[in-house]
């Protein structure tokens, strides 16, 4: 349809008879300290070229005024061309230069020019982000992913503000107070990968030199950017030398040079996101800059978002996908190579492969089984498509299943055809036939079949093991079962066997290991028979595919009593998200489930792994506990939190970690007397640093208590007014357990949209407490009434916010679902990336009553 979404067949078309030459866009940001000024100038300059003289064509444009429109010289009447999302224009020439001059609006939702002033020192930061299509929020573009061309930016700011965009700059005025920035001409890239930071930013500075090939040395300039408050947080050498690190590693893997010139790192607040692959200028969210104690864990996971990010310099901005339809060309080589390039650049986190099976894989079984999963290569029919499914198939599951390529063409076989791939088609767009091409070149593969079965159909299949022993205690018979799933695919699974035993010490090591490709719906192991029946047997050790794993009864009666003595991380980090997977799916009771977490969980020696198990104890007893037994489980878990904080090394990661547990899960009066007693400094645990972060922590839980007066969190906040002060305060003002509080935080983002994104994340948040579910229940019937007006008022990132964050998923019964499927019957012809939220989100919530069913035998 025309207007904001943009669809493929209208990009298609546009594409098929313009090519662009060049941009030159002209920003005036100069008003922004002024909290007044809602617009900035900006003018565009586009040269392109149309293979059908006469034909008409349009630009994207996202603007409150459109000053004029001159193509060719001609002058168009701006209120004629301009309809409020798109600028029209006709009588094409075969070459035309069209030059749109408009005020364009700062943005508080973190999509387009986002503006913040920070609460500190007042002063006023700016930075872009536009995946998949905002960058017609700032200037005219044709904003689709194959109209690349070079961009040169020039910016107009205060005079005291640092500016950056992907390229370096070439020029720098001053004149009446202000400065302009000229910046250099950037390679051919897409109109979402441009980009411009602006304010009076602290900025690191730093270089790499290498020595390439061919003799020459290339030269990177390095930098690293947070706002100014941040400073004294700000652990730029750490940052920097993992970028370093990562140079290194992508350069001997890829063989082609770095290709745009300078690498700016810049993290900025209220980000949507965790960062984004701005070629020159990556933009990162700021919370990466630890004010406070933060684990182990969360630094390995900024070291990977930056790998992350670096690998889309080759996937992604020196070579992108045609059209939304090909997005895992991109983010699944990034996540992949995030994990990936850990190990292979040497950092110090070791662990990345046990985060990967942990967590990333977690997020992609639980979107892969909504009744909106869809193949890594999706069908994306507009751009609110494209903006939904920057999901866990695109990511993670595309991530797994190219770790299984890897392993089955060979990794000189697949970074060789990287290699051909970036030179191949270096600065243009390409399909899955393109990357499929060059692999099986390499690799002497046909990759038909591999396709096929896993680029091209969803669902994610179960494996398990089905034993037979005789009267001796051998093996006679080892099969692997394969369940279609909901995909309804059985597919060829190269994988490990692992045979599990006790040593000497009492712990569970692996005694055999068997590899082998599993393909129907049996798949018998040929090599475990004769063997002895062993304590455990683990499927996909080494997690080698992506799959669920069963287990037979034997196996799971020795997890019952023996998971978290599994020696080895990687095999007990499975364990771990295949007993999680059994409790999502209604096949253990969340009861069991919690008794496994507080009986092994004080044993859990990787700190990632220690962190997603009380995200998910805390779920199964909010979500997929019976009701009955609700209570109970809480207070257990409050319990073991109080238990192992005590028991924790003084002033580690996991005594952190619990710290934080026993904040999130506190509900008596021995709990909460304690986070009290921490906050007022008259209790006290040995190595335990009550630093601000995790103050607010503490305040939180008391707030969902009713045990935080208005006075108390005010003083709070004064202490510590920063933009992390301000979210984190709002979200305990809306985790108020009473009416007021959780009309307050509905209205506030619901009739209005003044607050600026982190506000309206922070307000739901509290909101929607499971605790709180009698509170919130009154909110059903109201939400499914706003739905299609939030969605057509909003833009797409607050939309998406609201639909998913106030839907009653806490009011776990069959009344709720009714709604849902009400709203769904009675709205066919409602957006589909509207009904898509919806729709997951009451998947969500028939999930959870299966699982509270199994709970309650």
């Amino acid at each position: 349809m025309p207007g904001k979404n943009l669809s493929r067949d209208e990009a298609q078309q546009r594409a098929s008879i313009l090519a662009v030459d060049g941009y030159r866009v002209r920003l005036d940001v100069t008003s922004a300290p002024d909290p007044a000024a809602a617009t900035f100038r900006s003018t565009t300059t586009v040269a392109f070229r149309c293979t059908e003289p006469g034909a008409t064509a349009f630009l994207d444009l996202l603007a409150p005024v459109v000053r004029s429109v001159t193509l060719n010289g001609r002058a168009l009447d701006p209120a004629a061309a301009f309809d409020g999302a798109r600028v029209h224009v006709d009588g094409l020439a075969a070459e035309n230069v069209l030059v749109i001059d408009a005020d364009c609006a700062y943005s508080r939702t973190g999509e387009g020019l986002h503006r913040f002033t920070d609460p500190v020192d007042g002063e006023t930061y700016l930075y872009t982000h536009y995946e998949p299509a905002d960058a017609r929020r700032v200037f005219a573009t044709f904003e689709q992913p194959d109209l690349k061309a070079p961009f040169s930016f020039t910016v107009t700011a205060p005079a005291a503000w640092d500016v950056r965009s992907n390229a370096v700059h070439t020029e720098v005025t001053d004149e009446d107070g202000a400065r302009t920035w000229e910046f250099a001409p950037t390679q051919p890239i897409s109109t979402y990968l441009t980009a411009v930071v602006a304010g009076p930013y602290h900025v690191v500075r730093d270089h790499y030199s290498r020595t390439l090939p061919d003799g020459t040395v290339l030269e990177i300039p390095l930098a690293a950017l947070c706002r100014r408050s941040l400073a004294p947080y700000f652990d730029a050498d750490e940052i920097l030398g993992v970028t370093k690190l990562g140079l290194d590693f992508f350069h001997e893997q890829f063989d082609y040079p770095y290709p745009f010139g300078k690498y700016d790192q810049a993290f900025v607040p209220e980000y949507n996101i965790g960062a984004m692959e701005n070629p020159g200028c990556v933009t990162f969210r700021e919370e990466y800059v630890f004010r406070s104690k933060v684990t182990d864990a969360a630094y390995e996971a900024r070291a990977n978002v930056i790998l992350h990010e670096m690998a889309h310099m080759w996937f992604g901005d020196l070579v992108t996908m045609r059209w939304w339809d090909d997005l895992w060309l991109k983010e699944s080589f990034a996540d992949f190579m995030g994990s990936y390039g850990l190990i292979g650049a040497r950092t110090r986190y070791s662990s990345a492969w046990v985060t990967f099976a942990n967590q990333r894989k977690a997020w992609a079984y639980r979107q892969d089984q909504f009744p909106t999963t869809h193949p890594i290569t999706a069908d994306i029919r507009d751009l609110e498509d494209a903006k939904l499914n920057f999901d866990g198939i695109t990511y993670a599951k595309g991530a797994s299943v190219l770790k299984q390529l890897v392993a089955y063409v060979g990794a000189e076989a697949f970074f060789e055809g990287a290699r051909r791939y970036f030179k191949r088609h270096a600065f243009g767009n390409t399909e899955l036939g393109d990357l499929l091409g060059v692999l099986e070149e390499t690799s002497g593969r046909d990759l038909t079949a591999w396709a096929a079965a896993w680029l091209q159909t969803a669902g994610v299949n179960s494996l398990t093991p089905q034993v037979t022993v005789d009267a001796e205690g051998r093996i006679t018979e080892l099969a692997v079962l394969q369940d279609a799933g909901n995909g309804g695919v059985l597919r060829p699974h190269r994988i490990a066997v692992g045979l599990y035993d006790r040593d000497a010490d009492g712990a569970l090591v692996r005694t055999d290991r068997i590899e082998l490709d599993v393909t129907g719906a049996v798949t018998v192991v040929t090599a475990a028979a004769g063997r002895p029946r062993p304590a455990l047997v683990l499927l996909n050790d080494d997690d080698l595919t992506y799959c669920k794993i069963r287990f037979d009864a034997g196996s799971l009666e020795t997890l019952r009593t023996g998971l978290g003595d599994i020696r080895d991380d990687l095999a007990r980090a499975l364990a771990w998200s295949a007993v999680w997977n059994l409790t999502r799916d209604g096949l253990m009771p969340a009861r069991d489930y919690v008794a496994l977490v507080l009986r092994f969980a004080g044993q859990e020696s990787n700190i990632g792994v220690l962190q997603s198990l009380h995200a998910q104890a805390k779920g199964a007893v909010d979500l997929f506990a019976a009701p009955a037994r609700r209570g109970e489980g809480g207070r257990l878990l409050a319990d073991g939190a109080l238990r192992e904080l005590r028991d924790a090394a003084p002033g580690s990661d996991h005594q952190l970690a619990w710290a934080r547990f026993l904040a999130q899960t506190a509900n008596g009066s021995e709990h909460l007397g304690l986070v009290r007693g921490l906050l007022a400094g008259t209790a006290r645990i040995d190595g335990l640093d009550v630093d601000q972060e995790l103050r607010w922590s503490l305040w939180l839980a008391l707030a969902a208590a009713g045990q935080a007066s208005d006075e108390e969190l005010a003083g709070e906040l004064e202490a510590d007014n920063t933009a992390s002060g301000r979210r984190q305060y709002t979200q305990c003002l809306a985790a108020r357990p009473t009416p007021e509080a959780k009309a307050a935080a509905w209205s506030a983002v619901i009739d209005s949209d003044e607050l600026p994104n982190a506000l309206v994340e922070a307000n739901i948040a509290g909101f929607a407490l499971p605790a709180h579910r009698d509170l919130t229940a009154l909110y059903a019937a109201p939400y499914f009434k706003l739905l299609e007006r939030v969605w057509s008022e909003r833009t797409i990132e607050i939309a998406m916010r609201i639909v998913g964050g106030f839907f009653p998923q806490a009011e776990v019964n069959e009344a709720t679902l009714a709604e849902a499927d009400t709203w769904l019957n009675g709205h066919p012809d409602a957006a589909p990336a509207l009904r898509r939220l919806v729709l997951e989100r009451r998947d969500d919530l028939a999930r959870a009553l299966r699982a509270q069913a199994c709970d309650g035998v």
